[in-house]
């Protein structure tokens, strides 16, 4: 059984919600006030608060504060870390691809590209 990894786990978990994946768009680019998100959803301030406190503890954002307001950008080294999850199992998935298919035009296997 593979090791667990919280962080990834909990990033994973965090953008299995739709709205936190459209909020993490929004601050991938820019760093947003907490009121400027909230306006793009039709839901309460509150209800984006808590959406952005998951990211927070998911380590997908950070807060930064300026006065009263709160401001929200991506975290990269979160980010970072869940591309290189998805690079390596897209990678084993398009290894196993082809793997697949030359064994099923009969081709010999590459002994280089496994394991």
């Amino acid at each position: 059984m593979a090791a667990v990894n919280e962080p990834l786990d909990d990033a994973l978990k965090a953008l299995a919600e739709p709205r936190r994946r459209a909020i993490l768009r929004l601050v991938s680019h820019e760093e947003l006030p907490a009121g400027r998100i909230a306006e793009e959803f039709e839901v309460t301030r509150s209800a984006v608060s808590q959406h952005l406190q998951v990211l927070k503890d998911a380590g997908l954002v950070t807060e930064r504060r300026d006065g009263t307001r709160r401001l929200y950008r991506a975290r990269l080294e979160g980010l970072a870390e869940l591309r290189g999850f998805l690079d390596q199992m897209w990678g084993d998935s398009l290894d196993l691809a082809r793997r697949l298919t030359e064994a099923e035009l009969g081709l010999p296997a590459d002994e280089s590209a496994t394991g």
